[in-house]
């Protein structure tokens, strides 16, 4: 699957949540998820930046998801889509 998106995958677990990119993931930590949602009202741009500085802890992720933000073609849209699900996760 294509873009951006996160999943839940269980309770009690060390990692409960990921972020799929693209066609692979990176765990998210149950602290960093709580801070995107604090933040998850922000306008998309500034979601973006955050949401890259929380999660990409290396450059190569940072690409990664810039890179699936770009192949979305609107990566607003895939941003404000992303907002909503962390609110519900």
């Amino acid at each position: 699957m294509k873009g951006l998106r996160f999943e839940r995958l269980g309770q009690g677990r060390h990692y409960n949540i990921v972020l799929h990119v693209g066609s692979t993931y990176t765990p998210v930590s149950d602290e960093t998820v709580g801070e995107l949602k604090a933040q998850s009202l922000l306008p998309a741009e500034r979601f973006i930046e955050l949401l890259i500085e929380k999660v990409g802890y290396s450059s190569y992720l940072r690409e990664q998801i810039r890179g699936e933000l770009r192949k979305a073609g609107d990566p607003i849209t895939q941003i404000t889509v992303l907002q909503g699900a962390i609110r519900d996760l």
